[in-house]
This record gives structure tokens, C-alpha cells and sequence, in this order.
């Protein structure tokens, strides 16, 4: 909101959730395939039946490589949370003014640890009360942060905020405001970056009443509950902290005390994303290993599953795959070690959301449902939706650019693997 101000920021938020709306009910009217009326059981299936073999595969990288860049995302945010903490707890016991300097990389590697030992739960995403402690946590972090900035904002300790964000003036030239305009759409695509889980929910609907119908109402909440947390964070925390909000109300050290509170908002994102980390992983696992058991189909090393009793008693079994110990070990070291080489944390949210949202929220939905409905090419309808298109695709690039200015303006600075804030 700070880069954006008042008039662009509320309104770019509003325009994302009206179009991720919109997309979102075209995705749910092409959920089961043109013709057969079979139902589609990922995002993957649901464009290979609509748009064909190439775009299946076309979605399949984007895919991929947008949950890779949120295993990456969510490795730096939450070691930013972690070191929160520790660095709240020495502000509370030296003062505001000490110096509570703390590295990234212990708990990012310790993270990283654990990731792995989750990892080699089969079907770990499936159980169900990870949905039940992702939304305890989301709602008390999102509520810790937006009661905090209100409180300060009612106390009368606001800082002074513009229309238009931060000025240009002597600190900030106008190509630096461009740039973190761009990283602004960037962070909020990343917010609104979740249509490739809306075909799983479909499917768990029962075929009566139409599923689609369903969705429509599920989106509509769904949309309107995310944007109002959303924009109660961005509006308080702007009114709050001014055009020196920091990236992340929690983090960023605007707020000291209570401490206790700030430390378990932290913990609580931290709890959140060691779940959501699997959540985004489990899909890039399972495609590996599908494809490994089809093409090695006689191996003991991709297909044996090997029993461990657990306990005194051993009365509980574990099973152990070694392609499943190797394979998930590497991907989670490969991404903790991608997130400790670039800890830039907005820039690389930024990315990751131009990145996916407009391939997966906005064009394969579009091109689906015209595709599905034989919508004539130049025809007022086709022309809308190309428009609706064409602009977040601008959109996109302009994040990722601004996102490949702020990382390469990091880097001059950045010590490799010495991550200290």
C-alpha cells in the first residue's frame, strides 16, 4: 500500500479480486471435459481436456515451477518469522535501541531439517486437520497484525501517508517508485495466486446441485473474506507506518509491544507455512514418483515399500520408500538452498506471483472457457475477455521486471549465505 497509496493501492486490490473472482467461476464451468461431461481431478487434466495435449504440458511447467518458487517463498518467510522472534524477544529485554541483529540461515536449515522428516509422510496433504490449523493460524496472525496497526492508528501514533505512495524526492527517484509499484503488483498477484487448488475443492462436490454453481457461491466468499483481511492489513498498516510501512507488519519492527503478542503472530505464520509447505510440495513429489514408477515399473528402489516399527512395543509401521527418502530429501535441500542464496524476501513473493498468476489465474481459465463455449474470434465477448488477458499479462511482465530490478539491487549488497537483519 505504501508504494501504491490510497487511490492505486485500494484500487489494484479490488481490480485483483474482481478478476480472480471472475476467472475463477470460468475455471469451475470447465471442470468436467467438453462432450463426455467426465470429471477432471487436477488443474493439469482439466486443461488437457479443454485445450489439448500442448497446453497441458505448457501448464505442467508453469505449474511446477510456480510451486517450486513457493517452496523457495515460503522457506525465506518463514525464517524472516522465526528470527522475528528471537530478535523481539532481545528488543523486549535490552531495549528498543539495541542492536538484535539475527541470521536467516539457522532457521532456514532448520527448516529445512524438518521439512524433510514431514516429507516422508505418505499423503501428508490429505490429512485433514491441516486445513483446520491453516485457517486457526491465517485468521490470528491476519487479525494480531490488523488489531496492532489499528490500535496505533487510534492512539493517534499514525504516520503520514499520500495518494499516490511514496514521493519521489531525494531518497526515492521516479524510477525507483516505477520499480516498487511494479513489486507491489507482484506481492498482491501472490496473494490472489491459488486457482490451481480450485479444481481438487471441485472435486470433492457432490454432481447435485452443478458444481460449478457451488464454486461460484465458494469463490464469492472466499474472494470477498481474503480481500477484506487483505485490505484491512494494507489500510492499517499504511495509516500505521505511512510510506515507511514495512514489506511485513510482523517483522518489520514497527510494532515492539506487547511482544509476547508479536512473537505469537510469528509463530503462528511459522506453524502455518511448515503445513502450506507441504501442501505445495506434495503435488511436484507426487508427479516425480508417478512418472519414476511408469518408467521403472520392475524397480526395488523406486516401488519397494520397506515396514519400520516404531515404539517399544513396535506397534506402529512406517513405511520407508528409498525413492521416496532420496528424491523428497534433495528437492527440499535444493530449495533451502535456493532460499539462502536469494533471502529476498518481497522481490522474490513478487516474482513467484507474476510468475503464476497470470498463466494459472487469469489465461488458462480464458482460453478454456472460449475453447469450451466456441466463443467467435472477434466477437464482442472475445474481444472482452482477450482484453481482461492482455492486461495482466502487462501486468505480469511489469512485476517481473520490477522484481528482477530489486533482487539484481540487492545483490550488490548481499554477502552470500550471511543473511543478518
Amino acid at each position: 500500500m505504501a508504494q501504491l497509496g490510497w487511490i492505486a493501492g485500494v484500487a489494484t486490490l479490488v481490480i485483483f479480486s474482481v478478476v480472480t473472482f471472475y476467472t475463477s467461476c470460468l475455471l469451475a464451468e470447465c471442470y468436467r471435459s467438453p462432450g463426455t461431461g467426465k470429471r477432471n481431478y487436477t488443474y493439469k487434466d482439466v486443461v488437457k481436456a479443454n485445450l489439448g495435449h500442448v497446453m497441458y504440458v505448457a501448464c505442467a511447467v508453469v505449474q511446477y515451477a510456480n510451486l517450486c518458487g513457493t517452496l523457495i517463498g515460503y522457506t525465506i518467510t518463514a525464517s524472516i518469522s522465526m528470527a522475528a522472534i528471537q530478535k523481539s524477544n532481545c528488543f523486549h529485554k535490552r531495549g528498543h535501541e539495541a542492536s538484535c541483529r539475527a541470521s536467516h540461515n539457522p532457521y532456514m536449515i532448520g527448516l529445512g531439517i524438518l521439512e524433510i522428516f514431514i516429507s516422508q509422510i505418505p499423503n501428508f496433504h490429505k490429512l485433514s486437520f491441516l486445513s483446520i490449523i491453516a485457517a486457526i493460524m491465517s485468521f490470528s496472525y491476519a487479525s494480531i497484525g490488523v488489531g496492532l496497526a489499528f490500535a496505533k492508528v487510534v492512539s493517534g501514533q499514525g504516520k503520514r501517508t499520500t495518494l499516490t505512495g511514496v514521493e519521489v524526492g531525494i531518497d526515492v527517484s521516479a524510477a525507483d517508485k516505477t520499480w516498487r509499484m511494479f513489486r507491489a503488483f507482484g506481492d498482491i498477484a501472490f496473494a490472489y495466486t491459488y486457482s490451481q487448488v480450485l479444481v481438487e475443492i471441485q472435486d470433492t462436490l457432490k454432481a447435485s446441485p452443478p458444481e460449478y454453481q457451488v464454486m461460484r457461491k465458494a469463490n464469492a466468499v472466499g474472494v470477498v473474506t481474503t480481500t477484506a483481511f487483505y485490505m484491512m492489513c494494507g489500510c492499517f498498516g499504511y495509516a500505521a507506518f505511512g510510506n515507511n510501512a514495512p514489506g511485513n507488519l510482523l517483522t518489520g519492527f514497527g510494532f515492539y509491544e506487547p511482544y509476547w503478542l508479536v512473537d505469537l503472530a510469528n509463530a503462528c505464520i511459522v506453524v502455518h507455512l511448515i503445513g502450506a509447505y507441504q501442501v505445495f510440495a506434495q503435488p511436484i513429489f507426487y508427479a516425480v514418483e508417478t512418472w519414476a514408477q511408469k518408467k521403472w515399473p520392475t524397480s526395488k528402489f523406486i516401488n519397494e515399500e520397506y515396514s519400520i516399527g516404531i515404539g517399544t512395543s513396535r506397534g506402529y509401521k512406517f513405511n520407508i520408500n528409498f525413492m521416496r527418502l532420496v528424491y523428497r530429501t534433495v528437492l527440499v535441500i535444493f530449495a533451502t538452498f535456493l532460499a539462502m542464496l536469494l533471502p529476498f524476501f518481497n522481490d522474490i513473493l513478487a516474482f513467484i506471483g507474476a510468475l503464476g498468476y497470470w498463466p494459472l489465474t487469469v489465461c488458462f481459465p480464458i482460453e478454456m472457457y472460449i475453447a469450451r463455449n466456441k466463443i467467435r474470434s472477434l466477437s464482442r465477448r472475445w474481444l472482452g475477455l482477450q482484453l481482461i488477458n492482455t492486461v495482466c499479462l502487462l501486468v505480469a511482465i511489469a512485476a517481473i521486471c520490477g522484481a528482477i530490478q530489486g533482487v539484481s539491487k540487492g545483490l550488490k549488497t548481499f554477502e552470500l549465505f550471511k543473511v543478518v537483519d
